[in-house]
């Protein structure tokens, strides 16, 4: 069955207030890993609505293991005259052919791998492997197709779990992982693409790292590992909101549609070489936010809590400081929490 379409408010939100970086990508050819995902669903409807409003002339390859299903699942997006299927692995893909310069990739975003919860099924040595090697083949199509502009998008996981902090920097020291840990994975990509500011060969290759927290919208799944999708997908079938642990550990959501403004942003403004943390800073306990989501959607929701705080034991935090991006590209929460709650709550219930 089709996906449906974005709301028409969101791809309006995200197209005034990314209006510059559209701008940027004016006449550009961009080349996407994950684009069939969840931030690849956003970030390709919000391009093709500034597109169609802005005239960009701006043309989209999507890397995808399965091009017919694609087709089928989302065909406002893969039929669209701006869009190209390349069916292929992460690791192995064949690099389109570029007979004259508009066959290159002005621009690439990698965002092809999956977070470390729907990684049960594979062992760590095949996941470390596997982001290293896709990582690896997206950078040899940028020396082979003069890319100009690399935006690789990692995680918060980088900086652990949980931290102690009511905020995490950019600054903050990246632990020792276990060998072939998502997290180690994770870093270790970070590291090649942005070697290729420190390589001594000239390079027009400008790699930007965004790491991503924890986010809310339309085509987050709402029966996974997602906490918030988990409380929106029990408030939507008038379930009680179930909480196994004790409701204590601090987290943040940022909207999709401002995800996409910040992803937009960065690949064409943040400064090369440098990662950018990329999420809300407004953080809240889990419980607080279970009781958000009833309150927002269906005040009479039960929710259940099963285990009982402990008052002596250590801050468990996985929300990031966002003061780079603010100071450097003025980037901002723009659509708090229960809006984004009430938003996507929407979304699931139109026909």
């Amino acid at each position: 069955m089709p996906t449906k379409p974005l709301p028409a408010e969101d791809l309006s939100h995200v197209l005034t207030h990314a209006r510059e970086a559209f701008l940027a990508l004016h006449g550009a050819r961009i080349f996407l890993t994950g684009g069939t995902g969840f931030f690849g669903h956003w970030l390709l409807e919000s391009l093709l609505h500034a597109d169609h409003e802005l005239a960009l002339n701006v043309r989209v390859t999507v890397l995808t293991r399965n091009a017919a299903a694609f087709r089928a699942t989302s065909p406002h997006i893969a039929t669209h005259t701006a869009i190209t299927l390349l069916e292929g692995d992460i690791r192995t893909f064949a690099f389109p052919p570029v007979a004259t310069e508009q066959d290159t990739h002005t621009h690439i975003i990698h965002a092809a791998t999956d977070s470390s919860g729907q990684q049960a099924s594979r062992t760590p040595e095949d996941l470390y492997n596997d982001i290293l090697r896709g990582t690896q083949r997206v950078l040899e199509l940028a020396a082979h197709s003069g890319t100009q502009r690399l935006l690789y998008t990692s995680t918060g996981a980088v900086y652990g779990r949980s931290t102690t902090l009511l905020h995490t920097p950019e600054t903050f020291p990246i632990p020792e992982f276990p060998l072939h840990s998502y997290e180690s994975a994770k870093h270790a990509a970070e590291l090649l693409c942005l070697a290729k500011t420190l390589n001594p060969k000239p390079s027009t290759l400008n790699p930007v790292i965004a790491r991503c927290f924890a986010f809310v919208g339309p085509h987050l799944p709402l029966d996974a590992h997602f906490a918030i999708g988990n409380f929106l997908g029990a408030a939507l079938h008038n379930q009680p909101i179930h909480i196994k642990g004790d409701g204590t550990p601090r987290r943040s959501w940022l909207y999709m549609a401002d995800l996409a403004i910040w992803l937009w942003t960065l690949l064409t403004r943040a400064a090369p070489g440098r990662a950018y943390n990329v999420g809300s800073d407004h953080g809240m306990t889990i419980a607080e936010a279970a009781h958000l989501t009833a309150q927002t959607l269906n005040p009479s929701l039960p929710i259940l809590i099963d285990g009982t705080p402990n008052p002596t034991a250590p801050l468990n935090s996985y929300v990031p400081s966002i003061a780079r991006a603010r100071d450097e590209l003025n980037l901002r929460v723009l659509i708090p929490l229960d809006e984004a709650l009430r938003r996507t709550a929407a979304w699931h219930k139109t026909k």
